[in-house]
């Protein structure tokens, strides 16, 4: 199942045309925020945008399972920071990272909801890389009957992903 966005996010426009940047700055953060042991955290839509301009590579890390079993972003970097079952670190994680990153484009680490990705971009961070933790992950954060995927996320923002 193809779930492709028909096109890059934008901020809303009035009916004259022009950007409606008061809606665009309230509905989507169009900047980095400010992190701790990275480079920063960006919206989904941020991230898109970036990858999409050729400025960055999504880098997907969430585990194999995840991404079979949840769905996964087309043209992503597949490069689990734990592995299943026994989630310890992917001892390739360093080394696959640096090879397929070409110099000076960003890493956009992208979780579940936005927690693992923070820990691998610090290690990215770490071996000189620019990285950023895209906020709210893959499905986003529970609702209240405890289910991802209704509340933020890069699958709930229409950004593209398929399901096998």
């Amino acid at each position: 199942m193809d779930h492709s966005a028909s096109s890059a996010p934008t901020p809303s426009t009035s009916q004259s045309g022009t950007p409606d940047r008061a809606v665009a700055v309230q509905a989507i953060p169009w900047e980095a925020q400010v992190a701790k042991g990275y480079a920063g955290d960006v919206s989904p839509q941020l991230a898109y945008q970036w990858w999409q301009a050729g400025h960055a590579l999504v880098i997907d890390i969430r585990t194999d399972a995840e991404r079979e079993w949840v769905g996964f972003v087309p043209g992503a970097l597949a490069l689990p920071w734990k592995q299943w079952p026994s989630m310890a670190i992917n001892p390739a994680f360093d080394e696959v990272l640096q090879a397929a990153l070409p110099s000076g484009t960003k890493a956009l680490m992208l979780c579940r909801s936005g927690v693992r990705s923070i820990a691998a971009a610090r290690r990215a961070s770490e071996l000189g890389i620019e990285a950023y933790n895209i906020l709210e992950g893959f499905e986003g954060d529970c609702d209240t009957r405890g289910h991802r995927g209704a509340l933020g996320g890069w699958r709930h923002c229409g950004l593209p992903w398929k399901q096998n």
